[in-house]
């Protein structure tokens, strides 16, 4: 019976074979080195093509891909990319082989199957695109500004004393390794190379802060004040900006704090003002010339509600609305005052101008123990008086003028003293800060017809002593004693309070 069974397969096949080579096919015969008529590789036709005609084809239609319009999406936002932004290509690289193989390689019955499938229409070898996944990982980072949406985090306002809940928002967050997959797979899944709009996977991201937790913002942790009374109105402006700016803010535990962040850009289309500010050693006119009290006076609320500074600069020289080593600098982007929310429940900013005074006030839960108090006290180590230095100019012989003020030199420091129940329990130093000197620049005229009086009041120049110096131009210059040496200005109550003898002219408006 088993031999029965052998001799019947047997008879099959060899039925089979000789139908393979005898059927009377319609197949038109083809060149050895071209691909058989209507054989496709994908939607491109390379029936009667060569190996270098196919691939030829697959290559123009690979760039056709390239070019077409991708949109990628995520909720409500979305970009728009082409094909060759995500490195397309073919997945397998042999199908012009393939295409060539049919009907020619494989076993016969194989053959027989592809010339069938040509009789009957088409034969059709898969042709499937796909991406760079570096490529496409590296874009969807390059754009997550573009594609994710911020969540907007429940906060709070304070009005007539009061604090009002503000609701939030959630937002998006892509997630580039599942987007990079979905990618993938939608190339991979018979995209034709046409426009298309893909979604990718996106994360809800929550809004920080509930309301039970923001309901415990209601002690007053910090507060400092500082007076701008003989600010020009350009600087009181940009005080008022600044501070309106950081107004409002709530910090979460753990989130750092940026006054350059918050307040910048210093330019016009911030509405800033053109007012003094240092540079150089020289008070010039910048925008925004004032927010330095700003930052300086937010440093005093947020030491004295005892948050973490991770970034505080002095002035290059003095200024007086607060003692030294109390201030806190902004210049470009070298100058920043930072801290960090060290609690465990959230902070609130408020920061305001009444009366040309600036006030800031940090609220939150307070959980130090009533009876303990901190304090900041300032101390000058050592101070710095600059020479006046005179200068020669090509003005008439005689003519004298100021072209710079002095500014005296300080080494400070700043101490932290802690007391519990009246006694000091703590002293420590807090910081340290040392503001540059600059010297009262006088400039002299030398110039004059009689070559003999130039070179005399060069020569008194030269030795850099006053009263060598008055003496040569005095002839020329009856009242050059009060220009060079002029009657010390009215020294105000916040000067004393540094060493008692701070030239009026020290005060400015800014670090920048």
């Amino acid at each position: 019976m088993r031999r029965i069974k052998k001799t019947v397969l047997f008879s099959v096949l060899i039925v089979a074979v000789c139908m393979i080579f005898a059927y009377p096919t319609k197949i038109k015969a083809e060149k050895p080195d071209t691909i058989a008529d209507g054989v496709y590789i994908g939607s491109v036709h390379v029936g009667g093509m060569t190996a270098e005609e196919a691939a030829a084809a697959i290559d123009d239609y690979v760039a056709v891909a390239n070019q077409a319009v991708i949109t990628l999406s995520a909720g409500e936002k979305s970009i728009e990319v082409i094909g060759e932004q995500l490195g397309i290509h073919v997945l397998d690289a042999n199908v012009v082989q393939e295409a060539m193989d049919v009907g020619r390689v494989g076993s016969l019955i194989k053959r027989y199957k592809d010339k069938k499938d040509l009789e009957q229409g088409a034969k059709v070898i898969p042709l499937i695109l796909n991406v760079d996944t570096a490529t496409v990982t590296a874009l969807l980072e390059e754009e997550a500004d573009n594609l994710n949406q911020d969540a907007v985090n429940n906060g709070l306002v304070r009005k007539d004393g009061e604090f009002q809940f503000i609701e939030g928002a959630q937002g998006i967050a892509v997630n580039v390794t599942d987007s990079v997959s979905i990618i993938v797979h939608s190339m991979n899944d018979g995209w034709d190379g046409t426009d298309t709009r893909i979604e990718l996977a996106a994360e809800i991201v929550e809004p920080l802060g509930s309301k039970e937790e923001l309901s415990k913002i209601q002690d007053l942790l910090g507060s400092y004040t500082t007076n701008y009374s003989d600010s020009t109105q350009n600087r009181c402006t940009n005080i008022s900006i600044a501070a309106g700016l950081i107004d409002g803010t709530v910090l979460y535990p753990g989130e750092e704090f940026s006054v350059a962040a918050a307040i910048g850009p210093l330019d016009a289309s911030n509405g800033y003002e053109l007012a003094g500010a240092y540079e150089n050693g020289q008070t010039v006119q910048s925008y925004g010339g004032g927010v330095c009290q700003v930052s300086s006076t937010l440093y005093n609320a947020v030491i004295l509600a005892e948050l973490e500074i991770t970034e505080r600069s002095n002035h290059s020289m003095i200024v007086t609305y607060v003692k030294p080593s109390m201030d806190a600098a902004i210049a470009g982007d070298y100058k920043d005052l930072k801290f960090v929310n060290n609690r465990e429940t959230p902070i609130y900013l408020e920061g305001y101008t009444v009366g040309k005074n600036v006030y800031f006030n940090i609220y939150g839960e307070e959980t130090r123990a009533d009876n303990r108090k901190v304090t900041y006290e300032s101390e000058v180590v050592s101070q710095e008086d600059p020479p006046t230095q005179f200068v020669g100019t090509a003005d008439p012989a005689g003519q004298i003028s100021v072209a710079q003020s002095k500014h005296t030199g300080y080494v400070a420091r700043l101490w932290k003293v802690v007391t519990v129940d009246g006694t000091e329990e703590s002293r420590e130093v807090y910081n340290k800060s040392t503001y540059k000197s600059s010297p009262k620049i006088v400039n002299v005229g030398t110039a004059s017809e009689d070559p003999n009086v130039t070179a005399a009041i060069n020569a008194a120049i030269a030795t850099q002593d006053e009263a060598t110096i008055y003496a040569a131009v005095s002839p020329y210059t009856p009242n050059a004693s009060t220009v060079i040496n002029p009657a010390p200005p009215a020294v105000t109550p916040e000067e004393q309070a540094i060493t008692g003898t701070v030239d009026e002219s020290q005060i400015t408006n800014g670090e920048e």
